[in-house]
């Protein structure tokens, strides 16, 4: 629980959300994604375990030719895994956003950088989204609705529930700071 408790720490009050200071996501999301890895990893072992049970019994194959198909299959399913466990740390150090008086700027890229900007004018609409593991970490993802066709859905996974609400209410029309 040291993870919660150094993630409280850091959080920033709500009032001040929109101080302009660059900030990584959550920590708990490199634990977070992790766990829907093995979990993907899960599933994708018991599909393959019922592929080869289906491809055992309807091609009859030789011991050999099913030991390399099994052999094959195993090696996948490591290096899936093995991917699923350490790309999670590699996104983390990657991702940050910021969030001024103009709007929220999300930077991430592992290979390929990318810098989203999204101005507060162009914001059509904001939902906090949490899945059930999310809800497990405190964790939730900011969904930003903007005008215009190309990235018109803006989503920023990894931030703690109280924060990605602060950054939704100050990216929501009305305020007095307002400049529509």
């Amino acid at each position: 629980m040291e993870l919660a408790s150094a993630a409280e720490a850091e959080a920033p009050p709500a009032a001040h959300i929109a101080d302009g200071v660059s900030r990584p996501l959550d920590p708990r999301y490199v634990v977070l994604e992790r766990q829907v890895g093995w979990i993907a990893t899960a599933v994708l072992t018991v599909v393959a375990l019922g592929g080869l049970g289906v491809f055992l019994l309807a091609a009859r194959p030789g011991w050999a030719a099913a030991t390399f198909v099994g052999g094959l299959m195993a090696a996948g399913l490591v290096a899936f895994a093995w991917w699923q466990q350490a790309w999670p740390p590699l996104e983390y150090r990657n991702a940050s956003y910021r969030v001024d008086v103009n709007g929220l700027e999300i930077r991430r890229g592992v290979y390929f950088r990318a810098v989203t900007n999204v101005p507060r004018s162009r914001v059509q609409h904001t939902d906090v989204a949490q899945g059930p593991l999310q809800r497990r970490f405190g964790l939730a993802t900011l969904i930003v609705h903007t005008a215009g066709n190309e990235s018109a859905v803006v989503e920023l996974p990894g931030l703690t529930h109280d924060i990605a609400l602060a950054i939704r209410d100050h990216l929501l029309p009305g305020r007095s700071d307002d400049a529509v």
